[in-house]
């Protein structure tokens, strides 16, 4: 590609960069929590629509992706469960064909009086737009769909199959993109605008989501030595998890690209509710929980060995040991992945970022669930997770860099221009 055609690009990106901003502030005020997203994916299926993309809008069925090994079990209703794929096609097809991916769906936004304006309120402030979403990762769906935008600008569009993937379920079972390659879309790359601070990631870890129900003695709070309280028991569970956790951590030294990690594998309780009585010694308590695997481990192996360890946990426990947590499967189950170096598309972004940015391609390995592991591990597609600056996401007063993720539509805008190959319009 020559510094012309490169300066061109760049230039159109910069060009279109209000409305880009524009186009995120709007997405943002969609609250596309969990089961909410439809209407946010209502407004991408129309909006690319009219730019031209030939488009696909469908409800997840969980029996179609239930026997796949890369599901996740779900106990929540999917009736409103929509991806969204858009389909640009050349005329001639001369490149190599591309999905764009990005979630829709965004996790609670918490108290409202804990952020500093409402969360689903975007804010701009300096070099910062501000929105429960906004960079995890509704920024990283407007530079997908601008990079072409910018290149349409200019008098091109891709000389390749483009798909622009806008899916649900990534922040807790990794479903929604699961279900899109399942559906056909797949392709010879793929880019993820995580916002991942100018990087790529070169590793990942799987996720599971798992509960665990404790049993208790219930008896009136007067006679509580008589009882077996749950609430407490469930912190002998807690403890048991979190020996786990160091066992695991421990073996980090046996998996390639987590050597250096002070902490890869991170367990975390999420969520607790149980008792149904202040004066009553509670007879029950249920644990949310999360843990990390490493790339290689089976979510079927980790399983098995967490069930195996709660049992030995709770032999401690003379209550617990005739009366043993039970463990539901109701979330992430999925595998990490790693991408292996030396791809023609890594190559190829290192270019595009080392034009956008004026600084070589780092990459780095993540702790964190990713939907590239659905491109990597069962599209057998070299898929590059790649995005823009952030700060506080999953927290309080989320936000992204905006400079930052005008240089990630560029480095996307031109990584297309290479990969695809360009065709007048």
């Amino acid at each position: 590609m020559t510094s012309d055609l490169t300066g061109m690009i760049l230039r159109a990106v910069d060009d279109g960069f209000e409305q880009q901003i524009a186009y995120t502030e709007t997405l943002g005020r969609f609250p596309s929590l969990r089961g909410q997203e439809a209407t946010a994916q209502n407004f991408l299926y129309a909006d690319l629509k009219k730019r031209g993309y030939a488009m696909d809008r469908w409800t997840i069925d969980v029996d179609d992706i239930r026997s796949h090994p890369g599901f996740s079990p779900v106990d929540v209703d999917y009736s409103n469960a929509i991806n969204v794929v858009g389909t640009l096609r050349p005329r001639r097809e001369t490149g190599r064909s591309l999905v764009l991916n990005g979630h829709m769906d965004v996790v609670p936004a918490g108290p409202p009086d804990m952020w500093t304006t409402p969360p689903f309120a975007p804010r701009r402030d300096g070099d910062w737009l501000y929105g429960r979403g906004i960079a995890d990762m509704k920024a990283g769906i407007a530079a997908n769909v601008f990079a072409v935008e910018a290149l349409k600008r200019i008098g091109y569009r891709p000389a390749a199959l483009l798909y622009q993937q806008s899916v649900i379920e990534e922040e807790c079972t990794g479903n929604g993109a699961l279900a899109a390659l399942l559906r056909g879309y797949n392709a010879d790359a793929a880019i993820i605008p995580e916002p991942e601070d100018d990087k790529l990631v070169r590793a990942n870890t799987g996720v599971l989501w798992f509960r665990v129900r404790v049993q208790g003695a219930p008896v009136h709070v007067r006679e509580a030595g008589s009882g077996a309280n749950a609430i407490e028991a469930a912190y002998d569970v807690i403890r048991g998890l979190r020996a786990l956790e160091a066992d695991w951590n421990a073996r980090k030294s046996q998996h390639r690209y987590f050597e250096d990690l002070d902490h890869p594998i991170n367990f975390n309780v999420g969520k607790i509710a149980g008792g149904d009585w202040a004066s009553s010694v509670p007879a029950w308590c249920e644990i949310d929980c999360r843990i990390a695997i490493y790339p290689g481990t089976s979510a079927a192996d980790a399983a098995r060995e967490i069930e195996t360890h709660l049992r030995a946990a709770a032999a401690k426990v003379p209550f617990l040991a005739n009366n043993p947590p039970q463990v539901t499967w109701n979330g992430f189950f999925a595998e990490g992945y790693v991408l292996e170096e030396g791809s023609d598309a890594e190559a190829t972004l290192a270019r595009a970022h080392l034009s956008s940015y004026h600084q070589p391609l780092e990459s780095f390995v993540t702790p964190g669930y990713l939907d590239g592991r659905v491109f990597a591990i069962y599209g057998k597609t070299p898929c590059l997770v790649y995005g823009p600056y952030s700060e506080a996401i999953h927290g309080f007063d989320e936000r992204v860099s905006l400079s930052s993720v005008k240089r990630v539509t560029g480095a996307i805008a031109l990584f297309i221009a290479d990969w695809c190959g360009l065709e007048e319009i």
